[in-house]
Parts: C-alpha cells; structure tokens; sequence
C-alpha cells in the first residue's frame, strides 16, 4: 500500500511532467540560444551559426513555428530568436512576435544568414551551440542537457560562462523508475480526486485545440481529424465512440503540427504525447457519458502509464513516442470500460506487442498518420483487454511481467535502435534543407 509520502511524490511527478505549452521544445531551444547569443553581442548579428545535436535537428527541422504566420524548421526558429527572441521568457521567448517579425525573420532566412551542421563532438541528447557574428565581434553559446541550461557564454574572448566539465561524457543508460504498474494504479484510484482536476482540465484544454480544426474554414496540417468529421467518412465508418475519439485526436495534432500558437496539455514536455494520452480518454468518457471522477483516475492512469515509459526510455529514441503514449490512452479507457488492474496490463500488453517498431522521423504534420494509427490500436487493445484477451508471454517481447514488458521496449527503443536513429536522421539531413 502506498504511503502518503509516496502518494505526493507520484502525484508531484504528475505535476510537474502534465503542463501547458505552446509550440515544440526543439525550435525554441534553438531560438533561445539564438537570442541569447544576440543579447551577449549586443547588436544584430550579421551571420548565425549552429551546431546542433541530431535529436535536436530531428524534432526541430519540419515542425511549425508558433505564431509565425507558417514559417517552419530550424531556419525560422533561428531567425525569430535572433531577431525577436525574448530571453527573460525562457522557452515562451517567441510568444510576443510580430508579423513584422516574421517577415523578417522570412528574409534573414532567404539571405542566407544561418548555417546549421550536426553536433559531432557531443554525446549529450540535448545540444545546442550557437555562434553570433557581427562587425568582426563574435558571440558563443551553448544549452546543454535541458533546453533552456546554458552551460558556456563566451564574448569575444571573453569566457562569462563556463560549466561544460557539469556534462556527461557519455549516455546515460541507467534508466530507472520508481514508478510501477501496481503503484500508478493504487496511486491513481486513492489519489484525493481535487488533486486531479488538473489533469481533466488540461484534458478539456486539448479537446479545445481539436475544435477550432473542425470549423468549415479551417486547414490544418492533412486535415485528418477534419476529415474523418466528414460526411463521407461518416457514411463508411459511422460516428461512435472509436472514430470519435480518433478524430478529436487527429485534429487537435493537426492543429498543433501546423505551429497555430495555442497552449496544450503536454506529456513528459511532448505536446502530441500530451495529446495522445488525454484526448482517446476524455472523448470516450464523454460519448460513454462517464462520470468526471472515474474520468480524473483514468487521466492519472494514462498520464503516468506514458511518464513511466518516457522515464525508461528516455529522450533519445528511434520509437515514435506518440505510440507509446497511446498505450496510456488504452489504460485509461479500459478503467473506464470498468476494467480491472488485471485487464489494464492486458491492455498494456496488446499495445505494445502492436506498437513496437514505428519510427520517430522528426516532428511534423505527417505524425498525425502515426497518431491515428496508435489511437486505433490503443481502442482495439482495451477492448480485447474487457474480453480477457491479450497477446502470451510466448510472444516476442511481451512476459508475463508487465512491468517487464515495458522494460523491454524502453530498451528496444533506447539502446538496440540507436543505429535506425542515426540512418533516420541521415535520410533527413540528406534532403539538403540546409
């Protein structure tokens, strides 16, 4: 049984990994440390440079920027942090920006007035190293570890920062978690149900985001959640619980992948895993007409299912962790369906025994396909789950142990698919983008 320490521990972990955001971690590092470097110069640069890491280039390099008017990729982050960035925002530094900031920041990035490489001389996952140049001054800096940790500032030749020797010299592989699938179920069925709301409330403020891509003129992305609204698609598949909660998911990605500059409710600081995990529930708990209680515990279960995996995976993975992130949706919807602890592993094991394999290549609107997908399977696997179905210890990665279960996919994804991550990214810096 859970202790009351061990109760506001998980349900600070809760806390601090479900918040609103806007717009995706990876441009805004990039635009931060831009601004920063700008600041440190003191005047317009006349050349950027950066040097980023390949999951930096791989999250940042097709993904919208927010409130930009449809700019995209690495090019744009670098340009509105430069000229516009706001460094005392942190990561919120591109909320204020202006149409005409971004026109030009459009013509810094037609000059030609940016350079990006991949970082070779790093192992650490999170890395940017901006250099600012202007008048024959220069200014250097470098995040590391987290996107907004400056780790070295350098003007001229002047060092103002200097705390390189904190970073790793190599990956942390001792991915570890306290939490278990006993634990984040005791924990999310005992949890004081005021200590949720949060978590229905930032469910409630992705729902929003969905909404505004079903408005008649609206286009976003592919238009997926948008069409599968349509009265052609209606007439194919109808409109229950599943197609439903499928729609909403896509169309709030659609919306969040074109870079339109409203807050979400993220997961482990992913909008579409954010997405991913609290739409399929909401939406279904609405058409089943559920109670908002039993609403908040199936929330924390599907919110933690996917901290839990995100905790021993870690940031660094060829696996497309909007998948993974559905497999907290099954959860949470097989509670909801009236599941049992017994049948929510039997929906974690069917998820991931489906799931294991699809390849993250960047954030993009295309990932709504891979949401759509996961979402799907994510339904299929709670109901086989209320049946007593699910896939036997017998088959590939899937043991008798849930918990052991995840762990194989975290280490799938973590160590065996470092070298698709590596081929993924080269097939995308090969398009020639820069």
């Amino acid at each position: 049984m859970l202790s009351r320490y061990e109760i506001q521990k998980i349900l600070k972990l809760l806390r601090k990994e479900v918040v609103p955001a806007i717009g995706c971690n990876e441009p805004r590092m990039v635009a931060f440390a831009c601004a920063k470097a700008r600041e440190v110069l003191g005047r317009e640069p006349e050349m950027v440079k950066a040097k980023l890491s390949g999951h930096i280039i791989k999250y940042a390099m097709g993904v919208g920027i927010p409130g930009s008017g449809g700019m995209v990729g690495i090019p744009a982050a670098i340009a509105l942090g430069t000229l516009a960035g706001k460094t005392e925002l942190g990561l919120e530094l591109l909320n204020d920006i202006t149409p005409e900031d971004c026109e030009r920041a459009k013509q810094f990035v037609a000059d030609r007035r940016w350079s990006v490489i991949q970082a070779r001389n790093t192992f650490e996952i999170v890395y940017a190293e901006v250099k600012a140049v202007a008048e024959g001054h220069q200014a250097k800096v470098i995040i590391a570890k987290d996107y907004c940790n400056i780790v070295y500032i350098k003007n001229d030749n002047e060092v103002l920062v200097d705390e390189r020797s904190s970073l790793a010299t190599e990956h942390d592989r001792n991915h570890e978690s306290e939490l278990s699938m006993a634990k984040i179920f005791e924990f999310s069925t005992k949890c004081p149900l005021d200590e949720l709301q949060f978590l229905l409330s930032g469910a409630h403020l992705n729902k929003k985001v969905a909404e505004m891509a079903f408005c008649p003129e609206a286009d976003y992305g592919l238009n997926l959640g948008k069409m599968l609204k349509g009265e052609f698609e209606e007439r194919m598949v109808g409109q229950n619980a599943m197609p439903r909660v499928v729609s909403y998911t896509c169309a709030a990605t659609d919306v969040r992948m074109s870079g339109v500059p409203v807050p979400l409710s993220t997961n482990s600081g992913s909008g579409n895993q954010g997405i991913a995990v609290s739409l399929p529930i909401l939406v279904f708990a609405e058409e089943t007409q559920c109670t908002e209680s039993k609403t908040m515990r199936a929330l924390a279960i599907g919110n933690l299912v996917n901290i839990y995996i995100r905790q021993l995976l870690g940031k660094l993975s060829a696996h497309c962790s909007c998948v993974l992130a559905a497999t907290g949706a099954a959860c949470g919807i097989t509670y909801l369906m009236g599941g049992s602890y017994e049948q929510i592993t039997y929906a974690v094991k069917n998820q991931l025994a489906g799931a294991t394999g699809m390849i993250c290549d960047g954030c993009k609107p295309s990932c709504v396909l891979k949401l759509s997908s996961a979402v799907s399977s994510a339904f299929q696997s709670a109901m086989m789950a209320m049946e007593n179905i699910h896939v036997a210890s017998t088959d590939g990665i899937i043991e008798d142990d849930v918990d052991k279960c995840i762990d194989n996919l975290a280490s799938i994804g973590r160590d065996a698919m470092l070298e698709v991550d590596n081929v993924v990214l080269n097939i995308m810096t090969d398009k020639h983008f820069f």
